[in-house]
């Protein structure tokens, strides 16, 4: 038999299955990359609990719950929790505290399926802690930042480095005005959750430093943890140059053909099609104050023309000339002038192998 553990480290760094046992409408707020939720009360029954307890006090709330899950309903709970406990015999088990539902469904486990699963004592919200305490300890330790200008394939690099976290990745957004994916974004919990559990992944495996994109506090809606936020304000940047024409040829195949094959692979090719040019539209439209009335007039005229000509033909390659105009007048410009104020900041710069070699060495563990 298995004990209760309280070794959240060891649990999270190994993705150890979890179960979950907490009402969708918690777990939807946040929970641990590859958790399953095969909840003890559904939403509703919950809230019955919940006034009960307030009205009526714990005992009559207690009953209460074992009324509401009892006979077919709860042993069809008793099934998928078995089930997961079968399939996943090193795995544990949580509440929100480690309290009276994993307590219950641990018992009715053991006394009705011979199954002796352990808890995670303090739940959710002591690991969620944990994670918390992750993330301000990396916001104390060595950065990289690496930089450079749209379309110069920052996410291509940090893939080819151990050290690397992939703050977009995470996020499931490229972090511009058309970095939607098809794809929803995870919860800002999910997010935070992923991202320490990436932190502490590299400092266990002994990385000097942990490179990061330059990006801004947001990554499209979700939020960077400010401790985090600012100690990349102030950490080395390390610049990538790369040619213009390589930078549109990129922004092509990721933001046009990438998103395209992503939405007809989610929805089909009709509805994905659609879906994917008025996603193309909307960002257009999001930075249309910005560009100015007659650039975002030009721009979306030539939007519209690459799609039309697109969807008739399969072509992509009048999407070039939009991605151009969009690169030199508003996206470069913008760079510029953010490159300007962090210029005392830069410790390197160079092509895409000089600086995937130079962050290699800078972060490697110590000899």
């Amino acid at each position: 038999m298995r004990a209760d553990s309280t070794d959240y480290r060891g649990v999270l760094l190994a993705g150890v299955p979890l179960l979950d046992v907490r009402a969708p409408a918690e777990f939807a707020r946040g929970a641990f990359p590859g958790t399953v939720n095969l909840p003890l009360m559904d939403d509703e029954e919950r809230h019955q609990v919940g006034l009960s307890y307030h009205l009526h006090g714990p005992a009559a709330a207690v009953a209460l719950g074992h009324h509401l899950v009892s006979g077919e309903r709860k042993a069809a709970r008793m099934a998928a929790w078995a089930g997961f406990a079968n399939a996943h015999p090193d795995g544990f088990l949580y509440c929100f505290r480690g309290g009276m539902r994993s307590q219950i469904v641990q018992q009715w486990l053991r006394a009705e399926a011979g199954i002796d699963y352990p808890r995670i004592t303090g739940g959710y919200k002591a690991m969620r802690g944990y994670l918390i305490g992750v993330t301000d300890q990396a916001a104390r330790g060595n950065l990289l930042v690496l930089g450079g200008l749209t379309g110069s394939g920052k996410t291509e690099i940090l893939s080819d480095l151990g050290a690397a976290v992939d703050l977009e990745g995470l996020a499931r957004h490229r972090g511009s005005s058309f970095g939607r994916r098809a794809q929803a974004q995870p919860s800002q919990i999910d997010f935070e959750n992923a991202l320490a559990i990436d932190l502490l992944r590299r400092r266990e495996d002994g990385w000097r430093a942990i490179v990061l994109e330059d990006e801004g506090r947001f990554v499209g809606s979700r939020v960077l943890p400010l401790g985090l936020y600012d100690r990349m304000q102030q950490s080395p940047l390390v610049w990538v140059e790369v040619s213009f024409e390589e930078r549109v040829q990129r922004v092509l195949r990721d933001y046009v053909q990438g998103l395209c094959a992503d939405f007809i692979a989610a929805r089909g090719p009709e509805a994905g099609f659609a879906a994917y040019a008025e996603r193309l539209r909307e960002a257009m439209a999001g930075i249309a104050r910005r560009l100015g009335g007659a650039r975002y007039g030009r721009l979306s005229a030539l939007l519209e023309q690459a799609l039309a000509h697109q969807a008739s033909t399969g072509d992509v390659e009048l999407h070039h000339g939009w991605i151009m105009v969009l690169l030199q007048h508003y996206y470069d410009p913008m760079y510029a002038y953010q490159r300007e104020s962090r210029e005392a900041r830069i410790i390197f710069r160079g092509d895409r192998a000089a600086v995937t070699d130079y962050l290699r060495a800078r972060s490697a563990p110590a000899a």
